[in-house]
């Protein structure tokens, strides 16, 4: 208690403060009730819940990271690469260490790696984490030397680890099968359709790493899951005819100033397709420097009327029901009334006494029309849809097309008449290709195919050579009877496609000029889609070359133009696989049955 005492010179009364005693007691209390808390804390932590703690403590300073598992390689038919993984670095950040200098290391990394400056900042400053990803699928050596000057110039917390990096080492050849990747993304081709099999799956890892430096610390917690490879996609396609077919048929898109073109080769035996040229096209490295519209497959996606082509499966069929042969005499007028509409050739002429060989020889629409008067109601759809007709060949590129042929029973007189020579039905490359490839291999329809072996889709359809299968669709000897009168086609003194003819080899081929289908209009605008398809050697196919050419504005049709483009893509191929030239004469038969009248 305060005491009281007489201040001798004033009179006034003072008190002390506080004794000594009273002040330790004090500063006791307070010692102990810190003591306390501290105690009660550490009981929550060392005897409640010891391991969260510790686990919360961990995860501040621990690393997960994706280990990238190495993609399979896209092959030609012989092993060579069409796509394949080289040596990349993936750009990490430690945003604990790069927060404070993350406007300058943004700068420095957006300007070295051409990533996104404002995304690079924000990842740099992110709250609790020890670990960004910056940038993805760097060239290695551009990597390492831009790691290697960002700590030159005092940046820290930047790392790289291993991370391959997609490269078209045949740049445009086959780009549009092959397609291409994105950043994280497979976005066209058989990239895309098979993602699921290239990619593999992916590992991981996770490591403690120390506070000031970000270094990973030897004996902290790590765990690691190895990554499993993707599997190698092997094609039928022939990179080197593949290269050639793509530069013979450009020539001619460009020497016509054609919108596009395509060239397909198909070994006549198997069905397997070495080469799907299309133009224009795109290096597969570079995707966005080419139009969106050139990064497909246009001979699977893209239909047109086949024009005369057609006749092939036509008269094939009007030959295996016995309704005609090679020497059918027909009368063939200028102009043939068709509902209401009137049917010419391409070309005019005096009323001719043209044999059905002749008709094939010189295109005739109106005499295809005439001989085909023979079908019964349904009997050539049946025959076309057994040709492959309105219906996917399913060989792993995705928005491949179904074509259109009208339903049966949906067919007037006057409909089908065009069908007859090629119009007022669709199709897309491919299918012509097998279709036409049926005659080539003794009337039996083989699936084409695109993957040697046999490989899932993403969406689960398995596709492949081993899964083809075949059905005749017209006798051998129908077969036999086409061949001979498509001979006839490239003969210069019966024919229209002299040019398609192969120096030392007998073909057999036909010509095709139809007028395209605008969907804007629902009308014919003026534009033609020019072909030719064929097989080699006739006696005894090896392959089945298919060429269409869109639009060319230099008046070449499909024996000038496309005929041409066969002639050396076919001479390649026969000269490439050693296929020994013909021994035999090609067919003589007759064109016309009597006097022109």
């Amino acid at each position: 208690m305060r005491q009281l005492r007489r201040d001798t010179a004033s009179g006034r009364r003072t008190g002390r403060r506080g004794s000594p005693g009273l002040r330790l007691r004090i500063g006791f209390v307070v010692i102990a009730m810190v003591l306390s808390v501290f105690g009660a804390r550490l009981v929550q932590l060392q005897g409640f819940d010891p391991h969260s703690y510790a686990a919360m403590a961990a995860a501040e300073n621990l690393v997960d990271i994706t280990l990238p598992a190495e993609r399979g390689d896209i092959l030609d038919r012989d092993g060579e690469p069409l796509a394949d993984s080289v040596d990349g670095r993936m750009f990490l950040a430690d945003p604990k260490l790069t927060s404070e200098q993350a406007p300058e290391i943004a700068k420095f990394l957006s300007n070295r790696l051409d990533i996104d400056y404002f995304a690079t900042l924000t990842k740099l400053r992110e709250d609790d984490s020890r670990f960004e990803y910056l940038a993805r699928r760097v060239p290695a050596t551009l990597a390492e030397d831009t790691l290697t000057e960002a700590r030159e110039q005092g940046f820290d917390g930047l790392s790289v680890q291993r991370d391959p990096v997609r490269d078209y080492p045949a740049e445009d050849v086959a780009s549009n099968l092959v397609g291409f990747l994105g950043t994280d993304e497979a976005l066209a081709g058989f990239e895309r359709t098979f993602d699921d099999y290239l990619s593999g799956t992916d590992g991981s890892a996770s490591y403690e790493v120390g506070g000031v430096g970000g270094n990973r610390i030897p004996l902290g917690d790590s765990t690691r899951t190895e990554p499993v490879d993707g599997r190698d996609l092997r094609t039928t396609v022939d990179r080197d005819l593949q290269w050639f077919a793509q530069r013979t048929l450009r020539q001619a898109v460009q020497g016509a100033n054609a919108e596009s073109g395509v060239a397909i080769v198909m070994d006549s035996r198997t069905g397997e397709v070495l080469t799907v040229a299309d133009d224009p096209t795109f290096d597969a490295n570079y995707p966005s420097k080419a139009p969106k519209a050139d990064r497909g497959s246009r001979a699977l996606s893209d239909v047109y009327e086949p024009g005369s082509v057609q006749k092939v499966l036509t008269i094939s069929a009007l030959l295996d029901a016995g309704l005609v042969t090679p020497r059918t005499r027909l009368t063939v007028p200028n102009s043939y009334q068709s509902g209401d509409n009137a049917i010419h050739d391409w070309f005019e002429h005096d009323t001719m006494p043209w044999t059905l060989a002749g008709v094939v020889a010189q295109s005739s629409n109106i005499g295809t029309v005439l001989a085909s008067n023979k079908f019964r109601d349904g009997q050539l759809y049946d025959y076309l849809t057994d040709f492959g007709l309105g219906t996917k060949t399913n060989v792993g590129v995705r928005g491949e097309s179904t074509g259109v042929l009208p339903e049966n029973g949906g067919w007037s007189p006057a409909t089908e008449d065009r069908i007859d020579f090629g119009q007022s039905l669709s199709v897309n490359a491919l299918q012509m290709t097998a279709a036409v490839n049926t005659i080539a291999n003794g009337g039996v329809r083989v699936d084409p195919s695109l993957i040697q072996g046999s490989a899932t889709t993403d969406e689960g359809t398995e596709t492949g050579t081993d899964q083809t299968t075949e059905h005749r669709v017209v006798s051998e000897d129908a077969a036999n009877g086409m061949m001979k009168m498509m001979e006839r086609v490239v003969d210069p003194d019966t024919g229209t496609a002299a040019g398609a003819q192969v120096p030392g080899y007998r073909v057999a081929g036909k010509t095709g000029t139809a007028q395209r289908a605008n969907p804007e209009c629902g009308c014919y605008d003026g534009t033609f889609t020019v072909s030719f398809a064929g097989f080699a050697p006739a006696e005894d196919p090896r392959f089945t070359v298919y060429v269409a050419i869109q639009n060319p504005r230099n008046g070449g049709g499909g024996g000038s133009l496309a005929g041409p483009v066969f002639s050396k893509v076919m001479g390649f191929a026969l000269q490439r696989y050693g296929v020994a030239p013909s021994t035999t004469k090609p067919s003589q038969l007759p064109v016309t049955w009597g006097r022109q009248r």
